[in-house]
C-alpha cells in the first residue's frame, strides 16, 4: 500500500474512506508503526479506513506523550483536509492501541476533548517503571523513578474522567504482560453495556505478525513442512484478531 509520511505520522488512505483509525503501538516498537504493525494496519485500510499511525519514543512522562501524539494526529488530519486528500465529510474516528498505546488512548480520552466513535484496546499494559524497564532495577534503588501518571493514578483517572463510551478490549490467551482485567472492571462500571471484552488465541506480540512469504523448494522437505506449519499458526491468530476488530468496527460489513 501507498504509505505516506505526513507531519511525522504514517498515513495510508483508501479510495473510498468510511472511517479513520488513529493507531498507537507498544513502547519499544512504536517508532515505526507502519513497519512493525504493517499487516494489521493494512487490513483496516483494505476495509476502507484511513490509518494514521503516530510514532513516539517512550519516556517516563506518559501524559506528555499522550498530548504530543494527539497534537500530531490532529495536525496531520488538518493537513489531509486542507490538501484535499480527504474530503471534508464526517468520518467516525476510532482509537486503536496496543500495549502502551492503550494507556495513551486512555489518557487522551480522559484528559482532552476528543470525538471518538470508540476505542480498541489490545493487550493493555500499565506496569510501573521498575517492572517495565529492567535498567531501573540496576540503578540506585532509592531513586524515585516512575511513569507519570503512575499505574494507580492512570486507573483513577480513567475511572473518573474517561469519556469514550464504546470500547473493545482484546486480550490473548498466552499473554503474561496483559493487564486488562482491572481496566475491564473500571470501564464496565463506567459504561455498562458499552464495553466488549474478547479473549483470543495468541500472545502479546500477535499484533506484530507479518506476511510470511514461504516458498518451498523443488522438493518438499521437513523444513518446508515446519515453515508451512509456522505460517498457518501465525495466520490463524492474526486472522482471528483481524476478524474480531473489523466485526466490532462495522458489524454489518460483509466478511
Amino acid at each position: 500500500m501507498d504509505w505516506k509520511e505526513i507531519r511525522g505520522n504514517w498515513v495510508v488512505i483508501p479510495r473510498n474512506p468510511i472511517g479513520i483509525i488513529h493507531f498507537l503501538g507498544g513502547a519499544f516498537v512504536a517508532t515505526a508503526p507502519h513497519l512493525t504493525y504493517r499487516w494489521l494496519l493494512e487490513q483496516f485500510a483494505e476495509k476502507g479506513y484511513v490509518v494514521i499511525a503516530t510514532p513516539f519514543i517512550n519516556t517516563l512522562d506518559h501524559s506528555a506523550i499522550a498530548q504530543s501524539v494527539l497534537l500530531n494526529f490532529e495536525r496531520t488530519l488538518e493537513r489531509l483536509y486542507d490538501s484535499g486528500e480527504l474530503r471534508k465529510l464526517y468520518l467516525p474516528t476510532y482509537g486503536v492501541g496496543h500495549s502502551m498505546g492503550c494507556k495513551l488512548h486512555l489518557l487522551i480520552g480522559s484528559r482532552f476533548k476528543v470525538e471518538r466513535a470508540g476505542n480498541i484496546l489490545i493487550s493493555f499494559n500499565n506496569y510501573t517503571a521498575r517492572e517495565a524497564i529492567p535498567l531501573v532495577e540496576q540503578l540506585n534503588s532509592t531513586l524515585a523513578i516512575e511513569f507519570t501518571p503512575t499505574p494507580t493514578e492512570t486507573n483513577q483517572l480513567v475511572q473518573d474522567s474517561y469519556q469514550i463510551r464504546r470500547n473493545l478490549i482484546i486480550k490473548f490467551s498466552n499473554d503474561n504482560l496483559d493487564q486488562s482485567t482491572a481496566l475491564t472492571k473500571i470501564l464496565q462500571n463506567r459504561f455498562p453495556e458499552m464495553v466488549t471484552v474478547q479473549t483470543l488465541s495468541g500472545n502479546h506480540t500477535t499484533p506484530l505478525g507479518q506476511d510470511i512469504k514461504w516458498q518451498p523448494g523443488t522438493s518438499f522437505t521437513p523444513f518446508d513442512a515446519l515453515g508451512q506449519w509456522f505460517k498457518q499458526e501465525v495466520y490463524r491468530d492474526l486472522n482471528q484478531l483481524k476478524k474480531s476488530l473489523l466485526l466490532w468496527l462495522n458489524p454489518l460489513a460483509p466478511p
